[in-house]
């Protein structure tokens, strides 16, 4: 696993695609905290960092995909996944390895962020006046939902040959769990009772509940059922081909 793990770590930032990956979502996020005016800190009256929280979803919803497009998509073309299935590694290792390396892309992309609370930090009036509890929960929950949207991206790539359109399917499906049960929910038909089950089905649900400070053993347990459930499908599907 750990052979694997180094690989993928190594052609992230071997080339271009690790540091676009990083800086893409620095920037994309920066321009929502501190230059589009009707998202900007700087027009607000107290410190917060709801807009990094509430953007950064949106952004790992196209970024994580075009990371995780290249797993399998690209080994199956190449025809190199044969050649790693003859090697003296098990599925699982296949797969963690290539899992552990897109998750540790996702947490550098979110480490470089803390420049942002340490400014916010010091905006506050009085310095420090920042809700430090909310925004460790929002970080987590960011973790775990960026984790989530990697492994949902990875069977994506499992399912094709093509990274467009593993692209494209991890695009949509990250979508689905993430928002999709949110609107089913506010459907006429399942207002008298069962949209509350339905909303706790999706993603946006337990990332909301972690983004208000409160770490719930439920949320955490949510997010690590969908990370797995998704690892397994992968392994269902790799185990097929080889």
């Amino acid at each position: 696993m750990f052979s694997i793990y180094k690989r993928e770590i190594s052609a992230f930032f071997s080339s271009v695609t690790g540091y676009l990956v990083i800086g893409v979502f620095l920037v994309s996020v920066g321009l929502f905290m501190w230059v589009f005016s009707d998202t900007s800190v700087m027009e607000y009256n107290y410190a917060t960092m709801d807009q990094l929280f509430s953007i950064a979803p949106l952004v790992f919803l196209f970024l994580i995909p075009a990371i995780t497009m290249s797993s399998f998509a690209e080994e199956k073309m190449k025809g190199t996944i044969e050649l790693l299935f003859t090697k003296p590694l098990t599925m699982s290792d296949i797969i963690l390895g290539k899992f552990l390396a897109n998750v540790t892309l996702v947490a550098f992309s979110l480490l470089p962020t803390l420049i942002y609370y340490f400014s916010v930090y010091r905006l506050g009036s009085p310095v420090g006046n920042l809700d430090s509890g909310a925004i460790f929960g929002s970080y987590i929950g960011l973790f775990f939902l960026g984790a989530a949207f990697v492994a949902i991206g990875m069977v994506a790539s499992a399912l094709t040959t093509n990274q467009i359109v593993a692209f494209i399917l991890g695009a949509f499906l990250c979508f689905f769990f993430h928002w999709a049960f949110m609107y089913i929910a506010r459907m006429p038909v399942f207002t008298a009772g069962p949209d509350l089950f339905i909303q706790k089905l999706g993603i946006n649900y337990h990332y909301t509940s972690i983004s208000k400070g409160l770490v719930d053993a439920r949320d955490i347990v949510y997010f690590l059922s969908v990370i797995f459930g998704f690892l397994f499908v992968n392994f269902t599907i790799l185990e097929k081909r080889s």
